[in-house]
């Protein structure tokens, strides 16, 4: 469970900017940007959050509703 978590994060952290890649001719370097990664994963956190709300909300106005069959 928790690579699981761990890995959502790193990939939220990857799209959204958080790191840079630089390459010379002998190295190559992966550059962390702290701020990018923090500010990414919450951002990301928040539209899975927001997303998953709005689904379960719009269930239980199924689930609220009522379906009436009259008979002639």
């Amino acid at each position: 469970m928790i690579k699981y978590l761990l890995g959502a994060i790193l990939a939220l952290a990857i799209i959204g900017g958080a790191f840079t890649f630089k390459t010379d001719d002998h190295s190559w370097q992966l550059i962390i940007h702290k701020k990018e990664a923090l500010n990414s994963v919450t951002n990301g956190a928040l539209r899975i959050y927001k997303l998953g709300r709005g689904l379960i909300s719009d269930n239980e106005i199924v689930d609220a509703s009522a379906i009436i069959l009259e008979d002639d």
